[in-house]
């Protein structure tokens, strides 16, 4: 939901960095090396070593951002690191969830998670296959300047709110059902808006 209007702040913070770094680190390595420090947060997650899941998790967040501003800033943008960066945020997305119900071993919290990970089978569908048609079609989403590789329709719950949820639920691992039920919930009004959309824009 705040992705776009974040946006610009985002490449505030990240451009500094993105300019020291320059041509010597090509954007899809750091893509690339985004997944290992996410799969870190995982395991330190299913560890049950929480602050060090958290750290990583937001290390892991600092690359995924920092690796578009880089690719735009030395002209590296390809359509490989928008999809590889999108891949590779999903197997994220998946296994901290994963790892915190395993290592709580709580049924309620194993029941969210699994509810959550099939909503986001329909949330990805609700969204990419409308990416697909927008490009096919050469339509504008009413966001201008988007600064990423596809036109992706908004919805409730983006990056912004994933980063904000994940990080909550590490922080407060005992409340880790409510804040996953909630993003669930938020997950649908999304897919909901984006339903919406495609029947009155296709």
């Amino acid at each position: 939901m705040f992705d776009t209007s974040l946006r610009g702040f985002k490449e505030r913070i990240t451009t500094p960095v993105a300019r020291l770094i320059g041509r010597r680190i090509h954007p899809t390595a750091i893509t690339v090396a985004a997944v290992p420090v996410g799969l870190a947060a995982a395991v330190a997650a299913g560890a049950g070593a929480y602050g060090i899941a958290l750290t990583l998790w937001l290390c892991n967040r600092a690359l995924d951002g920092l690796d578009g501003t880089v690719a735009r800033l030395t002209g590296a943008q390809s359509d490989l690191g928008g999809y590889l960066d999108l891949l590779l945020d999903v197997v994220i997305y998946s296994a901290i969830p994963i790892a915190l119900a395993l290592q709580r071993g709580e049924r309620g919290l194993l029941l969210v998670v699994t509810v959550l990970l099939a909503l986001y089978y329909v949330n990805i569908t609700s969204w990419l296959y409308l990416s697909a048609l927008i490009e096919k079609r050469r339509q504008t989403l009413r966001e201008s300047g988007r600064l990423t590789s596809i036109a992706m329709p908004a919805g409730l719950v983006e990056g912004s709110e994933t980063i904000v949820i994940y990080s909550l639920a590490l922080l407060l691992p005992q409340h880790a059902a409510l804040l996953f039920a909630v993003m669930g919930g938020a997950i649908i009004v999304g897919i909901a808006q984006r339903v919406r959309w495609a029947m009155r824009s296709l």
